[in-house]
Parts: C-alpha cells; sequence; structure tokens
C-alpha cells in the first residue's frame, strides 16, 4: 500500500484550523506532519493542541525537511510568492491557496519554476472538488440545458466579523472580496463551462473613503462561447452563495451552490418546469482536494486546478482591478 503524502502547512492560522486539519484527518491518501506559524508560542500551542509532529522554526525549514513531501502554503496572498518559490527550491510539491499571488507576473514566475524543476503545483481551488459543481458541469456537457448563453455566481460574506483582518489590508491580500472570493466564482464558472474570460468590466465600491480595498463589486465578463458572465461579490452581508447557468434549452440553479457547510439542492428547470432535482453535500471537498493532489503527486494523474489555472485566473483578477480604476472594459492578458 502507498505510503501516504506527508503535508507540512506553511502560513498556519484560521483556515487551517476550521478547514484543513478536519480535511487532513478525513483523507485516506495525505498526512499532516507539521507546521509553520509567524507566532512561534501559538504555533507550539496549536502543535500540541492538535498532536502536529513537526513545529517548525521557520519557513526554510519546514521546506528543508526530509519529513515532508509537499507544503500547503495557507500565507496572506503577498507571501505566495517567495514561500512557493522557496518551496521548490527545497524539491517540494507545492499546492497553494488562492489567489496565488498579487498579479498575473508573479503567478507566471510561480508556474514556470514549478515546471522548470519538474515538480506538481496546483492552486486549492477547493470549489472544483465540490460534487455541486460537478452535478451541474456534468448536466452542461450532457447537453442538458442546449447552447450556453449566460451565466452567474455570488459570493457574499460578512468581513466586518471575521478574524482574518489582514484581508484588508493591500500590502498583504490581493484586493478585498474581488481577489478574496471572486476568484472563486471565476474560476468555478471557467471549471464547468470550460470556457475562458476574454474581457472584463469591474463596478466596485468601498465601505468608507479612506478604505484601502473594494468592499463590493460586479464584475462583467465576456467568455468565450460566446457566454457573457456576472460575478458579484460583498463583504457586507451575511453568507451566501448563487450559481445560476443558463442554455438555450434550460437553466441550472443551485442557491448555496458553493457552501461546503449544508446540503445544497440543485435544480434544472425546462420551460419553467422543474425537470431534475438532486441534494448534494460538499463537506468532503476539502479532503477530495488533498487526495486528488496525493494521487497526482505518487501517480502522475491530472490534478483539477494548475498552476496554468492560477496564472489566467490571476490575469482576470488583474483585468478586473485595472477596469476599477479605468472604468473601461479590460481585455484579460
Amino acid at each position: 500500500m502507498t505510503s501516504p503524502v506527508r503535508f507540512a502547512i506553511l502560513g498556519f492560522g484560521l483556515h487551517a484550523v476550521r478547514r484543513l486539519l478536519p480535511a487532513f484527518a478525513n483523507s485516506e491518501r495525505t498526512r499532516l506532519v507539521g507546521m509553520w506559524r509567524r507566532d512561534q508560542e501559538a504555533a507550539r500551542k496549536n502543535c500540541a493542541e492538535h498532536q502536529i509532529a513537526h513545529c517548525f522554526a521557520s519557513p526554510e525549514e519546514l521546506c528543508a525537511s526530509p519529513e515532508v513531501d509537499a507544503v500547503f502554503i495557507t500565507s496572506p496572498d503577498a507571501m505566495h510568492h517567495a514561500d512557493t518559490l522557496l518551496a521548490l527550491r527545497h524539491g517540494k510539491a507545492v499546492l497553494c491557496e488562492k489567489p496565488v499571488a498579487m498579479n498575473s507576473a508573479e503567478a507566471k514566475e510561480m508556474a514556470d519554476a514549478a515546471k522548470a524543476a519538474g515538480l506538481l503545483y496546483g492552486v486549492a481551488q477547493n470549489f472544483r472538488s465540490n460534487h455541486s459543481l460537478d452535478w451541474i458541469r456534468e448536466r452542461i456537457q450532457a447537453g442538458k440545458i442546449g447552447q450556453l448563453q449566460s451565466a452567474y455566481a455570488e459570493f457574499d460574506y460578512p468581513a466586518n466579523r471575521a478574524p482574518r483582518k489582514w484581508t484588508k489590508d493591500p500590502s498583504l491580500a490581493c484586493g478585498g472580496p474581488i481577489g478574496d472570493v471572486g476568484v472563486h466564482c471565476i474560476d468555478a464558472l471557467r471549471y464547468v463551462l470550460g470556457e475562458e474570460v476574454e474581457t472584463v468590466s469591474t463596478l466596485a465600491e468601498k465601505s468608507h473613503p479612506d478604505d484601502q480595498v473594494e468592499a463590493k463589486a460586479t464584475l462583467q465578463m465576456r467568455m468565450t462561447g460566446g457566454i457573457l458572465a456576472n460575478v458579484t461579490v460583498s463583504a457586507l452581508t451575511p453568507y451566501r452563495t448563487v450559481i445560476e447557468i443558463t442554455g438555450s434549452d434550460g437553466v441550472i440553479v443551485a442557491e448555496n451552490g458553493f457552501t461546503v457547510d449544508r446540503p445544497i439542492e440543485m435544480m434544472l428547470r425546462r420551460g419553467g418546469d422543474v425537470v431534475e432535482t438532486a441534494t448534494v453535500s460538499n463537506n468532503d471537498a476539502y479532503s477530495r482536494m488533498l487526495d486528488s493532489f496525493a494521487d497526482a503527486l505518487q501517480n502522475g494523474s491530472p490534478f483539477a486546478a494548475t498552476g496554468e489555472d492560477g496564472v489566467r485566473n490571476m490575469a482576470i483578477l488583474d483585468a478586473a482591478f485595472r477596469s476599477w480604476k479605468t472604468g473601461q472594459r479590460e481585455v484579460v492578458g
């Protein structure tokens, strides 16, 4: 039997506690063996509480350790570039949180470095492991709603109640909700539709004039295949996610379609009639992502969100932020 892939988390924090520790516990092919966080006292407490074997003193020590096969990078956005390159220099496979960098140039350097080193590098776009998105994607590919026409994705959350205060600091975060959760919506649409974003027009607003990042935004996107898509994000409202895909013959809609915390009602309508429904759960999405990464590392199987996907998503974010600044529709570079 193949040994589990030994992971260490670089940048351990709330996300690791809330999502990744349960995911590793339920993963069949990975094992969490180490971590590093800037606050070493907190790190020691975390390692003791969660029985993590190696509490590394520095990112360099973590990446150099022979006890680690793969590094899961969950540090703030601005650190992803340096952290990924460090892990790759030490010959480690890398799974990096989204958004993978602060811009597409950094993302491309990361993907190119992994390719040059012959190392596995993936992006933790965990929605690609959601059963809800698989359900939608399969029905689109089967032609059940006809020729694709338009798409909509929404992700709202109350950032003022979130403990991750660094997400409002532009020196650490790639924008506000556009980068934080908008990238999830963008990637989800790319995944289920099998199409790419060509141009973006952004309307965004801050909560207060002195804020340095946006608080809510709408992105209008023209995609290949003649699809018009909208992404709406907000850091000012209760949690809500939506995905809706409209074709020439029908529509697929899922309220809370991205959530991993509760069952999701999937619905396919034609001519106003409900013709297919399903209830799915995404509660194993993070574990599925980890196991898929392990399969890619050990057997060469494809991983759903590649470094190249990270570059493409960052190029779309670049265009979205340019559009907000210029007030013009921007081409994705």
